[in-house]
């Protein structure tokens, strides 16, 4: 799955390299996995996420070490409202000199969500800036919450 969904995430994040000033990305997994493996990244990071009743995770980035492709994918493997309640996405946007924006999400069975890992390009005044985002699941309140994590880069 990250296999062919990785070339039109890269295509996003080049998008968004020259508005951060930031490097490009190569156009198949197979390369950014050299990549990573050449820095130390040996461990592959797709993921499944289990939440029981009373399980939440804090906000948090995943950053696994120097290489870190700018985007990921969360898919929902159950049925909110039928095998789990609670437990919905949370993203919140450091915005400078503003508050803080926070965006839940609740996707429904199969449903993916893409998401920056560190911060996304808005555009100002003088330009583009980041701003920081980070994620993490509100608590569940009955029932199992499952997930599949796509991370692309490879950790230490």
């Amino acid at each position: 799955m990250r296999e062919s969904l990785y070339p039109p995430m890269a295509w996003m994040a080049n998008q968004w390299a020259p508005m951060l000033g930031e490097r490009t990305f190569p156009d198949t997994l197979a390369e950014l996995t050299e990549e990573c493996a050449a820095n130390g990244q040996n461990r592959p990071t797709p993921l499944i996420l289990t939440y029981g009743e009373g399980d939440y995770a804090c906000l948090h980035q995943d950053i696994y070490g120097d290489i870190v492709f700018p985007l990921q994918i969360a898919i929902m493997l159950n049925r909110p409202g039928e095998d789990f309640t609670g437990g919905e996405n949370v993203f919140v946007e450091q915005r400078p000199r503003f508050q803080s924006k926070a965006v839940v999400v609740k996707p429904e069975l199969g449903q993916g969500m893409i998401f920056p890992v560190r911060h996304r390009p808005v555009r100002g005044k003088n330009g583009y800036r980041r701003h920081p985002v980070r994620h993490g699941t509100g608590t569940v309140e009955s029932g199992r919450r499952n997930t599949l994590g796509l991370i692309f880069h490879n950790a230490r």
